[in-house]
């Protein structure tokens, strides 16, 4: 889903269930949660948080049944349905079952693997989440260091970690260490992922609320413009994020006094 073509991926993996669930079911084979897996991750991509527990769910609930199923499969769906529930603000919920996660991946693939680092990078952002700064600052940092020893420093991994490490240390106040985290995850997605996708539009969000921090508010202004048309592009006016994009800019007109901009934006928001 690189290219953030949810929509389509959601029919694709419809109709392939749809022709294949019968047989699926009757041979015994797992793939049907491989399926299910990866369309729970379609929902997830497109913020139907509720489609995607449900389909995570079915999926585990499969490779329960069939224990020839993969332990590292079983550990990415627990994974990704925690994700789902921070998504949620189910953090306290998410915690055990993304240790759980985590413990279960360190075993199959050892604790120096991407897949490791990916866990480590999402139960940061529940430390984030739950304002334990200390703890997202060392699971982050961990995380980045396993990604680029394998990935390189310029892979759209990195990206990521580094825009959730620069959140944390704009919390802390390292303002200066933030805005650099953040300048370089942004040349990374651009080069790697394009100008237009969702990853990019993650990083001009925060990057323009640190602006704001700094009173540059022009600045910031531009970014949550940018951030709001690539998200309404690629994710569609309904999702989450284009609803957050909105109220940030909202909160940006009205800090320059220009309320009568912010208030359809706030009613769009809503």
């Amino acid at each position: 889903y690189i290219a953030g073509q949810y929509g389509q991926a959601e029919e694709l993996y419809r109709r392939w269930l749809a022709i294949n669930w019968t047989a699926i079911l009757g041979t015994g084979s797992y793939d049907g949660a491989n399926l299910l897996s990866r369309l729970a991750q379609t929902y997830a991509g497109k913020g139907q948080y509720r489609k995607a527990e449900l389909h995570f769910e079915r999926a585990l609930a499969l490779r329960k049944m069939w224990p020839e199923s993969p332990q590292l499969a079983t550990a990415m769906d627990l994974g990704n349905l925690a994700s789902v529930y921070v998504e949620q603000g189910r953090n306290n919920e998410a915690e055990p079952l993304l240790k759980r996660a985590l413990a279960m991946a360190e075993d199959v693939v050892g604790a120096d693997h991407p897949i490791v680092a990916t866990m480590l990078n999402n139960l940061a952002v529940i430390y984030d989440g739950q304002g334990r700064n200390d703890e997202a600052a060392r699971s982050y940092t961990r995380a980045l260091v396993l990604v680029e020893s394998v990935r390189g420093p310029d892979h759209f991994e990195v990206a990521t970690i580094l825009n959730n490490l620069a959140r944390v240390y704009n919390e802390q106040g390292r303002i200066d260490e933030a805005e650099r985290l953040y300048t370089r995850a942004l040349a990374i997605n651009e080069r790697i992922l394009g100008p237009d996708h969702p990853n990019v539009a993650s990083v001009l969000a925060n990057l323009a609320s640190l602006h704001v921090s700094q009173g540059r508010k022009d600045e910031a202004e531009r970014l949550h413009k940018r951030a709001l048309a690539i998200r309404e592009k690629a994710l569609g006016p309904e999702h989450p994020d284009v609803a957050s994009s909105l109220f940030f800019l909202a909160a940006v007109y009205r800090e320059q006094g220009r309320d009568e901009e912010a208030l359809p934006l706030l009613m769009r928001a809503l």
